[in-house]
């Protein structure tokens, strides 16, 4: 090998430990964008060993590499189209039988392969005993124990990689498959043109399996021809050709698998297999996770609640400090937009970033330690009954960060109905726009005690509400047969600092990123809608008024009260008479049943550019005009102005109504029609107006 840089891809299923293995080779030099077309992350990165550049690319984790979701696709196509000098091919060592798979269809490609054993200190941990040199002997490849999560065997690694030691594979499994299988693949490769033999055995495998992308390469007559090949097998055996490709993949793996690997009497019940049986326990285990999130909320407003106090005094110190660039009393345009558009507006949001950070921390620690894909598992035959399918609380716990790839995560879904059905109802999901939100109002008019049970019940409404509606989505609207649920539970395992924080970051630094971004210019768009046209005359002369009152020689207190009173008077006056103002009075008669003001009014408008803008909007119409320069926080503005049943009905409108406009944008992508996206945006918000109505009308009789 020269000396110029090669390239390598890591493949394997989700939960391998194949990240572990990228973030240690390739350290702090990463890249991360899209694929062309496709919101499906693309991350790349590279090391330099013993004088070798090598570029990595980390292949979307996938089962096989059958066409059959957009992550798949990609890995294949990557290999096909950029073909990689070698490809890693990571697999969790501990679990042979499910990573063997992926190697079998790796190897069809006829690719230069290495196998990295990951999660070798599994292995030892459950009493397995696994003959490597036997696997390298029947595989004919290479292989390296790895624990990628503590840095071992990477090393090794590098070296097999450097080295170029990657082998070129074949099919294995098609010499020892039945007659009429392996007579069809001979049959239908000797049909095709192919760069190579082996390459020629794939096509002909996926055609065999009716693969749709290979199908559309192919000459009709090629197509007709595989397809009588895979009618006469499904005759003969009485199952489909991919299905008897699939069974002989899996019995070759098994008897691989017999000769090279040992279970003790030790491995027999693993450590995972002791924590699952009261986890996913029929009976404890959905109130085992309501606990959890509950833990998650408290965790996150106990810790969080001080580091919040601190961002807003840091907020208060900048805007007081570039107040003070201007002299007092000044009415500067400048001053007002920096001071109440920018620092009001961003600052208001950026507020509740340590609440943010925290919430994500503990849903990441959480999601690496394997405990999510559990709950997916013991949500399944409640969701069943309820109308979703078992695998879309997988997209709708996505919703919990954000809205966007929740909806795109339902591409895993095989059929329309489950997928349209999530689709619909996965904006109910409190996503971390809408935390902010919740961290504004809660503190503002609930104590200590009250604050993480409240959080736990907006978000439980949020999915109450999605499995009614998705219930009645399923049966009247979106009818059809449900597919069964199949999913994969890996091994628990104690999760890096590297990777939680990763994690973590990469879930905050997209609130960071759109806070400095789009909410930036949201704010300052709101800010002049907010402040013009401005108002010059008004009927009620208030400086003579505030100077009367300042003569008057009444006590110091009653002439303080008084001016401030006159001063919001006057603003309230200034602000209804811009473009915000006007829109807010106009609107306010149909939102006053629900507790809303003219203020509250414009700010949910704003909200639906993007939701964490509730919280800008409240901080410029608050901070608009204001004549105390120590101004107080906006909690306290709300504390002054709202009653706790008004703010909950704003948490319950807040989360209920009209989603952000990148949902509805989303929405209309995977749905590919308008109609089902102006359907969630209307049919969402009619159903805030009416709980919220119901909720705040029946609070005020009560209260």
């Amino acid at each position: 090998m020269d000396n110029k840089a090669f390239t390598i891809a890591l493949a394997g299923n989700p939960n391998s430990g194949k990240t572990s293995i990228f973030n240690k080779l390739t350290g702090a030099r990463q890249s991360v964008g899209n694929y062309p077309g496709i919101t499906v992350d693309r991350k790349e990165g590279h090391f330099r060993w013993k004088g070798k550049d090598v570029r990595v690319i980390d292949l979307p984790g996938t089962y096989s590499l059958t066409a059959g979701s957009p992550e798949e696709l990609i890995a294949r196509n990557v290999i096909l189209d950029e073909k990689p000098d070698i490809v890693v091919n990571v697999i969790d060592a501990s679990n042979l039988e499910r990573n063997l798979y992926l190697t079998m269809q790796l190897m069809e490609l006829g690719v230069n392969m290495i196998l990295a054993m990951n999660m070798w200190d599994a292995v030892e941990r459950r009493g397995l005993k696994t003959n490597l040199g036997k696997l390298e002997f029947l595989l004919g490849l290479p292989t390296v124990k790895t624990v990628g999560s503590k840095g071992k065997g990477i090393t090794s690694l590098k070296d097999a990689v450097v080295g170029n030691r990657g082998v070129q594979t074949s099919s294995p499994w098609v010499k020892g498959a039945s007659t009429p299988i392996k007579k069809a693949v001979s049959v239908l490769s000797a049909e095709l043109a192919c760069v190579n033999k082996q390459h020629c055995e794939w096509k002909a495998i996926k055609l065999l399996e009716s693969d749709r992308e290979v199908q559309k390469q192919e000459d009709e007559s090629i197509v007709g021809f595989s397809v009588q090949l895979a009618s006469k097998l499904e005759t003969q055996r009485g199952i489909s050709s991919g299905m008897l490709i699939a069974r002989a993949r899996y019995k070759y793996i098994e008897q691989l698998v017999k000769q090279v690997v040992v279970r003790t009497v030790s491995s027999r019940v693993s450590r995972s297999d002791r924590i699952d049986a009261i986890v996913t326990n029929r009976y404890v285990g959905i109130p085992i996770f309501l606990v959890m999130m509950y833990l998650v909320f408290s965790f996150t407003f106990t810790v969080g609640e001080p580091l919040m106090g601190y961002m807003e005094m840091l907020f208060k110190f900048i805007g007081n400090l570039v107040s003070g660039f201007w002299p007092s009393g000044s009415d500067s345009m400048l001053k007002a937009l920096i001071v109440e558009g920018v620092i009001g507006g961003v600052g208001g949001v950026l507020v509740f970033l340590p609440n943010i950070f925290l919430l994500f921390l503990a849903i990441a620690l959480l999601e690496d330690s394997g405990y999510m894909a559990r709950v997916a598992f013991i949500m399944d035959g409640l969701m069943k009954k309820l109308g979703l399918h078992g695998k879309s609380f997988v997209p709708l716990l996505v919703g919990f960060g954000c809205t966007v790839p929740a909806i795109l995560a339902t591409r895993t879904l095989e059929n329309r109905s489950d997928r349209f059905t999530t689709i619909m109802v996965a904006p109910l999901m409190s996503c971390g726009a809408r935390f902010p939100i919740y961290m504004m109002i809660i503190p503002a008019f609930f104590p200590q005690a009250w604050r993480a049970p409240l959080v736990w019940i907006i978000y439980l409404v949020g999915i109450l509400l999605s499995i009614v509606i998705a219930r009645f989505l399923r049966k009247k609207v979106f009818k059809g047969e449900k597919t069964p649920f199949v999913m994969e539970l890996p091994s628990y395992h104690i999760p890096t600092p590297v990777s939680i924080l990763r994690h973590t970051w990469d879930n905050a630094g997209e609130y960071v990123k759109k806070a400095g971004t789009v909410i930036l210019a949201i704010s300052i768009i709101l800010w002049v809608l907010s402040s013009f046209p401005r108002k010059t005359q008004f009927v009620t002369d208030y400086d003579l008024e505030i100077n009367a009152v300042s003569e008057s020689g009444l006590p110091a207190e009653v002439i303080s009260d008084s001016i401030i009173s006159l001063e919001n008077t006057r603003q309230m006056e200034v602000f209804t008479h811009t473009v915000t103002g006007r829109l807010g009075r106009f609107l306010e008669p149909a939102m006053e049943p629900l507790g809303f003001d003219w203020r509250v009014t414009t700010a949910l408008m704003a909200a639906i550019a993007a939701k964490e803008v509730f919280v800008s909007q409240m901080g410029v119409v608050f901070a608009v005009g204001e004549a105390d320069e120590d101004s107080s926080t906006l909690r306290e503005k709300l504390r002054e102005n709202y009653t706790p049943l008004q703010g909950l009905a704003m948490m319950l409108f807040a989360l209920i109504s009209a989603p952000c406009a990148a949902t509805i944008a989303a929405t209309k992508k995977e749905t590919e029609s308008w109609k089902w996206a102006m359907i969630q945006l209307f049919g969402l918000t009619i159903l805030a107006y009416i709980v919220t109505f119901v909720v705040y009308q029946v609070g005020l009789l009560v209260t």
